[in-house]
C-alpha cells in the first residue's frame, strides 16, 4: 500500500495509533500519535519511542502469536497524569505484515472512577463520626450512667446534635445528587429575584440577629425576573448567606446587593447579579479553587462546629450551573468575602 494511502487511513482515525512494520520500525503515525510519542518517530524503532516496558511487551507478544493485546500507557500532558489503554492488533496483508497500535484516552474515565471512590470515602468518614459518638453514648447510657440523670440529659442533648448533622449530611447529599441529574435540563419558569432576595433575607433576619450581625441590602425597586427554578435559587441565597453570617460574621456586617445589566460581560448578554459580601477573616488565595469541591473545608473543625456537611457550595456550583450562570469567589484573608453568582435575565 502506497505510504500516502496508510497515512491518510491513519488519519482517519480518532485515536492516536502508528504502525509497526515486520522489521520493528515504526512506518506510520497520525497527528495524535506524534504530540503524544514525538514528532520524529516515523523511521525509528518502536522500543525508543514508545519506551514504556507493558506496551513494548504487548507489542513483542502480538508480533510473536498474532493475537491482539492491551496494556496500559501512563503519562502528563504538562497540566495533569493521563492515561491510555493501548491497543496491539497484527495484520497480514499482502501488501504488508505488521502491528497497529492505537492509544485511547480514558483519563476522565479514571478520574471519574478516583471520584467516586473519593466520595464514598468522605461520605463514610462523615457518617462514621457521628455513628460512633451515637453508639459510644448508648454503650454508656445503657451501663455506667443508667441511673445518672444529669448524665443522661447531658448525653442526650450530644446524641440529638450528633443525629441532626447527620440528618443534615444525608439532606444535602440528596440535595446534591437530585442536582446533579437536573443539571442539563435549564428551568425555564419566570422568578424575581428582588423579592425572592428578600424573602431569603427576612427568613435569616434571627439568625443575623443571635450573630449580632447587620444585615445590609442593596434590592431594586423593580423586579428582576430571571429563568430559574425557585426553590434552587432559594437555596442558592439562603446557602450564600447562611455562610456569610455563621463564617464571615465577625466583622459585624453581611451586605446582599442584587443588580441588573443589559449587557453581563460573563454571560455576554443580559443578566442579574447577585453579590454576598462579609467583613469577616477572609480566605486565603489558595482555598478559593477547591471551595466548590465536594466536603473540601478551610477550618474542618470549625465547619462541623457549624453545622456544615461541606456540600453547600458544591450544590450552589451546580445549582448555577444549570442556570448556565456563573459563581465567582473573591476573598482575601483579613479582607472579608464576596460571593457573586451572575444569571441570565429576562
Amino acid at each position: 500500500m502506497p505510504q500516502d494511502t496508510i497515512d491518510t487511513l491513519l488519519r482517519a482515525l480518532p485515536l492516536a495509533a502508528v504502525i509497526i512494520g515486520r522489521n520493528e520500525r515504526i512506518v506510520a503515525a497520525n497527528r495524535r500519535a506524534t504530540e503524544l510519542l514525538g514528532h520524529e518517530i516515523q523511521g525509528r524503532h518502536f522500543i525508543t519511542a514508545i519506551r514504556q516496558p507493558a506496551v513494548l511487551d504487548a507489542v513483542e507478544a502480538c508480533f510473536a502469536d498474532r493475537q491482539d493485546r492491551q496494556a496500559r500507557f501512563l503519562t502528563n500532558d504538562g497540566a495533569q497524569d493521563t492515561t491510555f489503554v493501548v491497543h496491539c492488533a497484527f495484520f497480514d496483508t499482502p501488501i504488508g505484515t505488521g502491528v497497529l497500535v492505537s492509544f485511547e484516552d480514558v483519563t476522565h474515565v479514571e478520574q471519574a472512577g478516583q471520584m467516586r471512590r473519593d466520595f464514598v470515602a468522605n461520605v463514610s468518614h462523615e457518617l462514621r463520626t457521628p455513628l460512633t459518638a451515637l453508639l459510644g453514648f448508648i454503650e454508656t447510657l445503657r451501663g455506667p450512667a443508667r441511673n445518672d440523670e444529669a448524665a443522661r440529659d447531658r448525653f442526650l442533648g450530644i446524641m440529638a446534635a450528633e443525629a441532626e448533622r447527620m440528618e443534615r449530611l444525608v439532606k444535602d447529599l440528596l440535595s446534591l445528587s437530585r442536582v446533579e441529574s437536573e443539571e442539563r435540563m435549564r428551568p425555564t419558569a419566570r422568578v424575581d429575584l428582588s423579592e425572592l432576595t428578600a424573602s431569603v433575607l427576612n427568613r435569616l433576619d434571627p439568625l443575623a440577629s443571635s450573630a449580632h450581625v447587620a444585615l445590609r441590602r442593596d434590592l431594586p425597586a423593580t423586579p428582576v425576573v430571571v429563568p430559574g427554578d425557585e426553590d434552587q435559587l432559594r437555596q442558592v441565597l439562603t446557602n450564600l448567606i447562611e455562610n456569610a453570617i455563621k463564617y464571615g460574621g465577625a466583622g459585624g456586617e453581611v451586605s446582599v446587593t442584587l443588580t441588573r445589566s443589559d449587557m453581563t460581560g460573563a454571560l455576554r448578554g443580559p443578566g442579574a447579579s447577585i453579590v454576598v459580601a462579609d467583613k469577616g477573616p477572609g480566605i486565603d488565595l489558595v482555598h478559593l479553587p477547591r471551595l466548590t469541591e465536594r466536603f473540601y473545608r478551610v477550618d474542618s473543625h470549625r465547619s462541623r462546629e457549624m453545622g456544615g456537611t461541606g456540600l453547600g457550595l458544591a450544590i450552589v456550583k451546580h445549582i448555577v450551573n444549570r442556570h448556565r450562570g456563573r459563581l465567582r469567589i473573591d476573598s482575601e484573608p483579613g479582607e472579608g468575602s464576596r460571593f457573586s453568582v451572575i444569571l441570565p435575565s429576562l
